[in-house]
């Protein structure tokens, strides 16, 4: 669908308007004064993550840092990930 913009006034005294367009799937940006304060749009849609790009996330190795994070934090918390 396609992009909007509207003035805050605009959402303000008809919201409900805005948000079936954005349910609808448009993407509408609110301007306040002139200038670009926010957009809406539809929710993201959950996306699945396949093959090799799953392989490379969980060959991808933790942040500098994870360890002494973890060790910080109470509970005895440990990395499920190290091995």
């Amino acid at each position: 669908m396609g992009v909007g913009v509207i003035a805050q006034k605009e959402l303000r005294n008809d919201v409900g308007a805005v948000l079936r367009r954005a349910e609808a799937g448009e993407i509408i940006t609110v301007t306040v004064a002139g200038r670009p304060v926010a957009e809406l749009g539809p929710p993201h849609r959950r996306r699945w993550v396949r093959g090799a790009a799953l392989v490379a996330i969980w060959q991808t190795e933790a942040p500098r840092g994870l360890e002494g994070d973890l060790e910080r934090l109470p509970g005895g918390l440990v990395d499920p990930l190290s091995s």
